[in-house]
């Protein structure tokens, strides 16, 4: 198992670690079970966040005994002084330690203001001050908020979607954090599910020495995929750079990430797969998208009020609505005439 520095903080961790967002979908006992199964594969590091429903909990349950074998991450997403330190206190029982390695302020909507007494940087700060967390960094979709973030020289960690088909100025922040000495943490390394070949991803993260890759995780055999490929270690190749370009030309530009932050929809649509449903149809068996329960949420598309709501959200810009037409359109086409033509 590779382990790199993550910036300032001088703390080492693995690559790859594990994002812990998909242990919501997983029982206590999946989640328990596929933690300590990534413990005993060598994983060291744990990305988790007090938004992720019970995922603190279900972690802190399998590797409470283990603590000072492995570093952890969460995020707190409040806005204020108090509601930082509420999280923190709530995540430190759940995760059963009087502290974390790293706190990282959730994806901020803008910048936090440093100077704000009652801001969420100030209670960061606190947080820190009281023990309960090492290092202070902040998680970002917004190229800007990114930006910022490094230019202040107040955070030691940035957590960025970051992914081979990732735009060329994202992809200029592994450097700039490089310069800044703050650590990088890529999310979304297989850009919300798009991506297929582990070896690809895999050698991609490996160009890069100071980008810690967490994998969201939630069945065995993808961890045991990852493990391998760990393992393997794969680098840069051309049969892998034949790949990514293939990838890049096919996905590259305006799609949504999945990221989810559009949601919840006023009239239930899930948004953040029905805005992708073009690409997922031709990366995954097509077959599963044309269930019942599919038809019926392909078909809510056509229920949007066109408020404008998911845009204002959507931290890429894009046009959700517009996307969610579109692939209305190529989903009762795409079915039917793979169908016909197998036949």
């Amino acid at each position: 198992m590779e382990y790199l520095r993550l910036g300032k903080t001088e703390l080492t961790v693995t690559k790859p670690s594990m994002g812990c967002l998909p242990l919501q979908r997983c029982t206590v006992d999946e989640a328990v079970d596929l933690l300590r199964a990534a413990y005993d594969g060598g994983i060291r590091f744990f990305d988790t966040a007090n938004a992720y429903t019970d995922s603190e909990k279900k972690l802190g349950l399998a590797l409470a005994d283990v603590r000072g074998d492995i570093v952890i991450a969460t995020k707190s997403g409040a806005s204020d002084y108090d509601g930082v330190l509420r999280h923190v206190e709530n995540s430190l029982k759940m995760l059963k330690t009087d502290h974390v390695d790293l706190l990282q302020l959730h994806n901020p909507d803008e910048f936090p203001d440093p100077d704000d007494p009652k801001g969420a940087y100030q209670g960061a700060l606190e947080a820190k001050r009281r023990g309960w967390t090492n290092h202070v960094g902040i998680t970002a979709h917004r190229l800007s908020v990114a930006k910022q973030a490094i230019e202040s020289g107040l955070y030691e960690t940035l957590q960025f979607p970051f992914s081979y088909i990732s735009a060329p100025e994202d992809l200029a922040l592994a450097e700039a954090c490089k310069q800044a000495d703050m650590g990088f943490i890529a999310m979304k390394g297989l850009a919300g599910g798009l991506l297929t070949n582990a070896a690809a991803c895999h050698a991609f993260m490996g160009q890069y020495d100071n980008v810690v890759p967490i994998w969201g995780i939630q069945r065995p055999e993808e961890l045991a995929e990852w493990l391998a490929v760990a393992e393997e270690n794969p680098v840069m190749d051309d049969k892998l750079r034949a790949v990514i370009e293939a990838d890049r030309a096919a996905l590259s530009g305006t799609f949504c990430r999945s990221c989810g932050y559009c949601m919840p929809c006023p009239m239930g649509i899930e948004i953040r797969n029905c805005a992708r449903m073009d690409m997922l149809l031709r990366r995954s068996p097509w077959q599963q998208y044309y269930t019942p329960e599919w038809t019926e949420k392909m078909e809510r598309i056509e229920d949007c009020l066109g408020c404008g709501l998911c845009a204002s959200r959507c931290p890429y810009g894009l046009n959700p609505p517009e996307l969610m037409a579109r692939n209305l359109a190529d989903w009762r086409t795409y079915g039917p005439s793979r169908e016909n033509n197998e036949q």
